[in-house]
């Protein structure tokens, strides 16, 4: 039996199947994947690295929704910002992908790309060399942690029965 004309598989698909299976279920395996496309496990393999690489095209796929024009903007602040929130919306469509990509070394060449950006944009305006991770790492943190918030049950501190909380209950009342 030859091969079909057209490809059954491409990265663009392993990454989109991916990110569904994360999105309904918060994890893949790459037989998972393999299996939805209707495909052999190593198909896949064929296409990418191991699970690593699985995970990478997740990323990408999440890094396209980024408005990365963003970054042209000035000054450098409102370049930061506008970026800022086009990723924590980007997340934040599919937060249950933060958790697996925060826990493994970003590799992505399009979001490696978008990260230099961000460095460059930051040294232009005067921050030293030194500064620049720290602030991209912070940011990282920040804009993440913003994203899974916004997936947050609508009360997130809940005094059960019998529990003093005066203070919380009270802060909590005044903030709707």
């Amino acid at each position: 039996m030859g091969r079909p004309r057209k490809a059954l598989l491409d990265r663009a698909r392993i990454g989109a199947t991916a990110l569904e299976l994360v999105d309904e279920k918060g994890d893949f395996t790459v037989p998972e994947v393999a299996r939805r496309l209707g495909v052999q496990t190593a198909s896949v393999y064929h296409h990418v690295d191991g699970r690593a690489g699985v995970v990478e095209l997740l990323r990408e796929r999440i890094v396209e929704l980024l408005d990365a024009s963003l970054l042209d903007a000035r000054p450098w602040d409102a370049a930061l910002e506008g970026w800022a929130r086009s990723y924590r919306a980007a997340f934040a469509a599919h937060p249950r992908a933060i958790s697996l990509l925060m826990t493994s070394p970003v590799r992505a060449p399009r979001v490696i790309e978008q990260y230099e950006w961000v460095a460059g944009l930051l040294l232009d305006a005067g921050f030293a060399a030194d500064e620049v991770m720290p602030i991209i790492t912070g940011l990282d943190n920040i804009v993440l942690g913003s994203a899974l918030d916004m997936s947050a049950p609508e009360v997130m501190w809940v005094a059960e029965e019998g529990v003093e909380a005066p203070r919380l209950t009270a802060a909590q009342t005044a903030t709707g």
